[in-house]
């Protein structure tokens, strides 16, 4: 382990809070079917229900740069036991909670891991028992049909459902969504929705008359592509947010009803540009789902672009990042390891030797407005590193708050690993005085303007994720 003294800290921590949580190590199978060994906590966690005390078995697996990486939590049923999905548990077991989402070392514990299991499966249990040995559990037997599907006259299982992306709202984005998903990615459908409010209604109606292939409605979609926004040159930035909040109320709930597994990626963008954090805000408030699944296409074109613009003319070779608004207050930010390095990606402010070499990277970029088809391509690049489960790194709005001190409820663009799951972020990092400064104004500025738009529209203003200052708490 590469902080190997660090994570013994934390299992002789564990032993003393839960005693029940045992170490040992296993081979653990990641998503390429490649193996490794790795430490493991086995145990029970106590749940109370109902007046009754349960025994919840779970399993923490700890990667190699545990503690600065959230251990993969998973449920462990008996044979007795059924898992019930949910907000928390997907189907296979797999835990998500805000904690592991917003980990930040030292500030986040394994501790603090289990304390929120107990309390978030107090409040939804995640497990129920089976009737009798010779019925069939009712929650099973609602799964195995959940996962047929009727198709051409026949039943098919789940297993063999084609790859669906949704689009939602035709204008010129949307269109352009549409195109650049088509030509980079692997779909069997594409589902397009145009609405009413859509300034260029007649792509869908092109879209009928030219017949384009795998282009229909339909339900279960893997993403789900927001570019629906409504908005006036005549209209001030604070009514033009609001109005399309208004606009999300009716769609957001909708779409997860239609695909509730589905990941929401959000390219709105009325004007101003940066309006993408907090659509992005309102679509997580309004969806339901847990962060890790509502994303915003935030700077990764910027990153995108900051990235070719080192590697092909400053011959740098290191990924790097666009992170924070969507507005002038944007800081760029370099990995520390080189494309070909087997390192792990850390990421480092724009300061010292970095920060010439940043600079001249974003005078490079000047000019590079954000065009419809470019935002189209960036917005098929995430999709298809969901699709393909790719666990590549992009530069995406989601809540940043617990992300280097940030205390706010508020989207910013940030360094995620996004895969068929959804987003995990990046360690924070330390800034430079002038990028940090940038970054809390933006915090700043955002907190201030969600705030109001709740407000406006007699919605909960208080944090979605409680804050606290002990350790163990929620970020």
């Amino acid at each position: 382990y590469k902080f190997g003294d660090v994570t013994v800290d934390e299992l002789q921590k564990i032993n003393r809070i839960f005693p029940d949580m045992k170490p040992h190590t296993g081979m653990y199978t990641l998503s390429d079917n490649t193996q490794m060994e790795l430490l493991k906590l086995t145990g029970v966690i106590p749940v109370k229900y109902e007046g009754r005390s349960y025994n919840f078995p779970i399993e923490l697996w700890l990667l190699y740069s545990f503690p600065f990486t959230p251990p993969v939590c998973l449920l462990r049923p008996t044979s007795n036991m059924v898992i019930r999905e949910g907000k928390h548990v997907d189907a296979k077991g797999r835990i998500h909670l805000p904690v592991l989402h917003n980990w930040d070392h030292p500030r986040s514990s394994v501790v603090g891991i289990l304390n929120e299991m107990i309390s978030k499966f107090e409040e939804d249990p995640p497990l129920s028992s089976r009737t009798t040995e010779d019925t069939k559990d009712p929650h099973e037997l609602m799964a195995y049909v959940s996962n047929l599907k009727i198709n051409d006259g026949g039943i098919r299982h789940q297993d063999q459902q084609n790859i669906i992306v949704s689009v939602v709202g035709g204008g010129d984005l949307g269109m352009a969504c549409v195109m650049s998903i088509l030509s980079k990615c692997n779909v069997d459908k594409l589902v397009f929705i145009d609405i009413a409010e859509s300034s260029s209604k007649g792509g869908a109606t092109d879209l009928e008359i030219f017949n384009l292939p795998k282009v229909q409605v339909s339900r279960g979609s893997k993403v789900v592509v927001v570019t629906a926004n409504s908005w006036s040159n005549d209209e001030s930035y604070v009514k033009v947010v609001q109005t399309n909040v208004d606009l999300y109320r009716g769609i957001i709930p909708n779409l997860v009803h239609l695909s509730p597994n589905a990941i929401l990626l959000i390219a709105s963008q009325p004007v101003p540009t940066d309006s993408v954090d907090i659509m992005t805000h309102v679509a997580w408030r309004q969806s339901g789902l847990p962060p890790t699944r509502v994303i915003g296409a935030g700077c990764n074109l910027d990153s995108e672009r900051l990235s070719h613009v080192l590697d092909i003319n400053l011959n740098t070779h290191k990924p790097a990042w666009v992170i924070g608004e969507l507005s002038d207050n944007k800081v760029p930010v370099i990995s520390s390891v080189g494309l070909s390095s087997n390192g792990a990606l850390e990421i480092v402010s724009g300061s010292n030797s970095t920060k010439p070499l940043l600079d001249r990277a974003f005078d490079l970029m000047k000019n590079r407005g954000q065009r419809s088809w470019s935002v189209g391509l960036s917005v098929a690049d995430i999709t298809n590193t969901i699709l393909t489960d790719k666990m590549k790194i992009h530069s995406i709005s989601t809540l940043a708050q617990g992300w280097s001190g940030i205390g706010a409820e508020v989207f910013l663009s940030l360094p995620c690993i996004m895969g068929a799951k959804g987003s995990a972020r990046l360690a924070g990092v330390t800034l430079g005085p002038e990028e940090d400064s940038k970054l809390r104004e933006s915090v700043n500025s955002l907190f201030v303007l969600m705030r109001g738009v709740l407000q406006e529209f007699g919605l909960d203003c208080s944090p979605a994720i409680p804050t606290g200052d002990c350790p163990e708490d929620l970020e």
